[in-house]
């Protein structure tokens, strides 16, 4: 099986304790779904940073800053799109960006 990366983008922060814990537990449910297949669960993330190239930093958080990330195990690119499509941050209007990850 291969390694993906999910990196989630956006998503709106819940407006209620209640809200909060509605949001939690769609969170909980969608791991649950995905079982052994998650090798490292992640976290949400601060505001960015980036380094450039040419040694600058720009802290603006950049074009679609990322709001989390993941680690699954998956067949495919198809299968571990299709798992992503679970993902709460996507009811916020959020995104999930997919990738492989690749042993070095």
């Amino acid at each position: 099986m291969a390694k993906y990366l999910y990196v989630y983008h956006g998503g709106s922060a819940p407006s209620s304790k209640e809200e909060g814990e509605k949001l939690m537990d769609a969170w909980g449910k969608w791991f649950g779904s995905l079982g052994n297949s998650i090798i490292d669960g992640g976290n949400p993330v601060g505001i960015s940073s980036t380094v450039n190239s040419n040694g600058s930093v720009a802290s603006d958080g950049g074009a679609n800053p990322a709001s989390g990330y993941s680690l699954v195990e998956a067949g495919s690119l198809d299968e571990a799109l299709e798992k992503a499509k679970g993902c709460p941050v996507l009811i916020g209007g959020g995104s999930v960006e997919v990738a492989e990850a690749f042993d070095m």
